[in-house]
């Protein structure tokens, strides 16, 4: 795992606000920029990335070589484009910076977006390489946007020169439909070659979200993050199932209380209509108990031609004359069985009365007058009234001898 200190060089001139890198040069180049720095400085926590600018007023120091990726991250926001490059006063610039880097033990390294054409002679940026050479400095260049005659010539002699040992790269890169990140991550400046190139394959193929390992996170060079990466996973997964499960038994225990809820209203009503039914046959039981005693008290009060009549009368008539107190009390009960007669031709004249009945049977909560068992109960009565009835529309003897 190689140890390094690196100095990004921006190219924020006025050739960047072309569209001819989706959605404008310096756009695809800032996103580059991102992806370069978070794979650096996860290939090796003592990694440190520097950032300047090569147009505008002139070079500018935007943060010093660090390794805290949000401070990196956060100037590249609110650049603005306008000027030239000036890549020589950039790339000597650069070199300073990392001259003075804290960790000696670093090695260093520029890397050069290049996005508009060079005013530089082709000797002079000779020089620049030479000098980069002897500083043990390796230099990559990221060639693309606007091509003039003679800026790869001029590119290429300046890595010819700075190159030792194969650690310096340059990379062409055409207008088209790629992101510039996504052409960049499968080149020798992401790839590396060995101790002597960038060595951080690996990380940076991760920030692009194209490594094979889980999560994008290879476990070998960060496994704190790898680790934390898993447990939030299957905390994710757990919650969900849980809440699958949850969804399942509502719907379920929804489902069982809807038929438990048919099942009470049944039971209910089928409670209501058996209480019913009761109150009406105690109520018919009533009615002929009292009927059958209202009957017997009649039958008692009345006379019997089977029983001895005649002599009864005889009997009665004979008192009768010798206790004028007794005559009395024979007429009035005699008036009261008249009187008993009359009520109970009465009640089996109502009884009788079948749509009487059915409307009281109506009235009453729960109670089907049209039940079969209530019609048979109906008709047992009418049965036993009609006998009595026949009985009393009889006329007596004393009417017949009258």
């Amino acid at each position: 795992m190689v140890l390094e200190a690196m100095m990004i060089c921006i190219d924020n001139s006025e050739w960047m606000r072309n569209g001819d890198y989706a959605p404008s040069r310096f756009q695809a180049q800032a996103d580059a920029v991102n992806l370069i720095c978070g794979a650096k400085t996860q290939s090796n926590p003592e990694n440190t990335v520097g950032v300047l600018t090569m147009a505008g007023k002139g070079v500018r120091v935007l943060v010093t070589p660090t390794s805290d990726l949000g401070k990196i991250l956060a100037c590249m926001h609110g650049l603005e484009t306008g000027g030239e490059m000036n890549l020589a006063a950039g790339i000597q610039v650069a070199q300073l910076a990392l001259k003075h880097r804290q960790n000696k033990k670093q090695q260093q390294r520029i890397i050069v977006f290049a996005g508009s054409p060079i005013k530089h002679e082709k000797k002079m940026l000779e020089m620049i390489g030479r000098k980069l050479k002897k500083n043990s400095v390796a230099l990559d260049i990221v060639n693309f946007g606007e091509e003039d005659e003679g800026k790869s010539e001029k590119l290429e002699a300046l890595i010819a020169a700075v190159n030792n040992n194969d650690t310096s790269h340059i990379v062409h890169v055409p207008s088209g439909p790629n992101a510039l990140s996504d052409v960049l991550i499968s080149t020798p400046i992401f790839t590396g070659d060995g101790e002597g190139g960038s060595g951080f394959a690996a990380a940076a193929a991760a920030a692009g979200g194209v490594s094979g390992f889980e999560f994008g996170v290879d476990p070998n060079l960060d496994p704190e993050l790898a680790l934390a990466l898993r447990v939030s996973m299957e905390e994710e997964r757990a919650r969900q199932e849980a809440a699958a499960k949850k969804a399942a038994e509502d719907a379920a225990n929804q489902e069982k209380g809807g038929d438990q809820q048919a099942s009470s209203q049944d039971a209910t009503m089928t409670e209501h209509a058996s209480a019913a039914m009761s109150e009406v046959e105690n109520m018919t039981s009533d009615l002929m108990v009292g009927y059958e005693n209202l009957r017997q008290a009649l039958a008692m009060s009345m006379d019997d031609p089977a029983i001895s009549h005649d002599v009864k009368d005889t009997d009665m008539s004979e008192a009768s004359a010798s206790d004028p107190e007794l005559a009395l009390a024979l007429q009035l009960s005699i008036a009261d069985s008249a009187k008993d007669q009359t009520s109970q031709s009465d009640m089996s004249k109502l009884l009788a009365d079948q749509s009487f009945v059915s409307s009281i049977l109506a009235s009453l909560p729960g109670v089907d007058p049209n039940d079969p068992s209530v019609k048979d109960l109906l008709a047992s009565m009418q049965n036993q009234s009609k006998p009595q009835q026949k009985n009393d529309d009889k006329p007596s003897e004393e009417e017949e001898k009258k």
